[in-house]
């Protein structure tokens, strides 16, 4: 949960951040993928560190 969680919370905000930086379609999907994909390695990371701790 917390992966798919980090995964969306990414995708977002790397999304809103080339908009703001004024890029077009395709930078708005690189930045919303780049995100995604290190949030979620974050996010499994999280996860993994939780289930040691229980």
């Amino acid at each position: 949960m917390i992966v798919i969680l980090g995964v969306l919370i990414g995708a977002i905000w790397g999304f809103t951040l080339a908009r703001r930086r004024g890029g077009n379609r395709l930078d708005m999907a690189q930045y919303a993928t780049g995100f995604a994909i290190a949030f979620g390695t974050l996010g499994m990371i999280l996860t993994i560190v939780v289930e040691r701790m229980v």
